[in-house]
């Protein structure tokens, strides 16, 4: 379709055939000096220069219809003459048209490659014409040697602004990623210290309880303790211990009225610091009929030591769960911080995504108090391939944000469904809801409604990259005041999304 840069460069062509736009020996119609300087982009130039450029390039026409597609390689700058253009952005396998336009001098192609040739690879979109269209066409390494010859300052400057935005975009990334961690880090310390004291106090004062039964031994063997009355006891002791299990849970008022009848029946029988073990048995279930059968097996002579041995029973029982608990706990909130981060396992993986949004919630789960959380998880989401570690970054940037928007009070729900094709993950709160004016303008870089020193602006931009560029798939928000949804939705099957994409190419 285009000369080589060589060729176009080298071509000489009279000063005549310059002014006249007469064509070549190839038959290529070359444009005129006259027609150049109509088009704004070179207006400006010398006579030199739009000498240069007749040379260089050649008038093209194009019938209706796609010109170049978005990927394919980048050969040519195209600047409109006559007719008209639109572009066109791939996105979730539609074209999403970005611009339409007949003004002449309007540009597209690689009109960037002078950055280098890693720039310009691929097109960044699809143009296609409205109507049959003539175009100025440059060859992109002649446009790049001209910008280079040319405009050497221009070219260093908007090269050196352009690599630093994406070093500031790098840099500015990696802070919001340090950011989210040191805040996940400090909640999961927080969740990981609670059930990890209760076990230390527990371990203490189990500690007690089992000095304690080893006193009561100590009795039993020198005789102090009736043998004759061991084996009630053990009964009695194992009876509590099942008890301890079955035991439901008391409201304050039902234990405190457990605790003053079983205290009143203790002090009626001798039994020393009843305020002491009341509290104990009343918390297992046991009342005063069951205090009735330990009497009448052990006798008013043994009640005390009986009442003492089951109380370290049932203490002992009642912190060895405990400790069973904390330390599940602990174990539960590692596996959820394995899970979060994918420790040793592949980038790309098959992953469940409601796994994901589990554990994800887990390492936040600090960050929800005063919040209803509401899950609604379809157990028939089926595992999609995808980058899990990159998407537990999505579930957090935006869970964050909707934790942010209702400042300690309102229902964060997090629903997930098959749509077709798709996996759909939504993300909804009750906060005050995005305005109309700013909500076109969330996804960009370094947007934020955050006060300066708490967000970077970037949360979001990189939740839209990791799902749209990475997966293929799509992010968008449905905002009014006090309901906010964020809905991801991720190729079941990316494979054949991405060829999709191919075949429309």
């Amino acid at each position: 379709m285009t000369e080589s840069a060589s060729e176009t460069v080298s071509g000489s062509v009279s000063a005549a055939a310059a002014e006249t736009g007469s064509g070549t020996d190839d038959g290529v119609r070359r444009i005129t000096r006259d027609e150049l300087r109509t088009l704004f982009l070179f207006e400006s130039l010398t006579d030199e220069q739009l000498d240069w450029l007749v040379r260089a390039g050649h008038v093209e026409a194009v019938e209706e219809g796609r010109v170049f597609a978005e990927g394919d390689e980048a050969t040519c700058c195209y600047v409109l003459m006559t007719g008209g253009l639109r572009m066109c952005k791939l996105l979730q396998g539609e074209e999403v048209e970005i611009n339409r336009s007949t003004q002449r001098g309007v540009y597209a192609g690689a009109f960037n490659a002078f950055f280098g040739a890693d720039d310009r690879k691929g097109y960044t979109a699809s143009m296609y014409v409205l109507e049959p269209s003539e175009f100025f066409v440059v060859d992109a390494a002649a446009m790049a040697e001209m910008m280079n010859t040319w405009f050497p300052m221009a070219v260093h400057l908007i090269e050196g602004f352009v690599m630093g935005m994406q070093r500031t975009n790098e840099t500015m990334g990696q802070r919001e990623r340090l950011l989210a961690l040191g805040s996940l880090s400090a909640g999961l310390t927080h969740e990981l210290n609670n059930p990890a004291a209760a076990a230390v106090r527990a371990a203490a004062t189990l500690r007690q309880r089992v000095a304690g039964m080893r006193s009561k031994l100590a009795m039993l063997a020198d005789g102090t303790l009736d043998s004759t009355k061991l084996h009630k006891i053990v009964a009695i002791q194992e009876d509590a211990v099942e008890r301890v299990a079955k035991a439901r849970e008391l409201s304050p008022m039902e234990l405190s009225d457990a605790e003053d009848s079983l205290s009143d029946w203790l002090d009626d029988h001798d039994v020393r610091n009843s305020w002491d073990v009341a509290p104990v048995l009343a918390a297992v279930g046991l009342d005063v009929p069951w205090m009735e059968e330990v009497l009448t097996a052990v006798g008013p002579e043994y009640l005390e030591g009986a009442v003492r041995w089951l109380m370290y029973t049932i203490d002992t029982e009642s912190l060895m769960n405990e400790i069973d608990d904390s330390v599940t706990r602990i174990s539960t909130l590692v596996g959820a911080a394995k899970q979060y981060s994918q420790i040793d396992r592949a980038p790309y993986q098959v992953v469940d995504l409601r796994e994901l949004l589990k554990s994800t919630m887990v390492m936040m789960s600090g960050k929800f108090e005063g919040l209803t959380v509401v899950k609604d998880l379809d157990p028939d989401l089926p595992p999609i391939p995808a980058y899990a570690a990159e998407l537990n970054q999505v579930w957090t940037n935006i869970i964050d944000n909707a934790v942010s928007a209702m400042n300690g009070s309102g229902t964060l729900t997090i629903r997930t469904k098959r749509d077709g094709a798709y996996a759909v993950v939504m993300i909804g709160d009750t906060g005050p809801g995005i305005p109309n004016e700013i909500k076109n303008r969330i996804f960009e870089p370094f947007f934020t409604t955050k006060p300066i020193g708490e967000g970077t602006g970037l949360g979001l931009d990189i939740s839209w990259r990791i799902v749209v560029k990475k997966h293929h798939g799509d992010l968008r928000v449905d905002s009014k005041p006090g309901e906010t949804w964020f809905k991801i939705v991720l190729p079941i099957h990316p494979e054949a999304e991405i060829q999709a994409q191919a075949d429309l190419t």
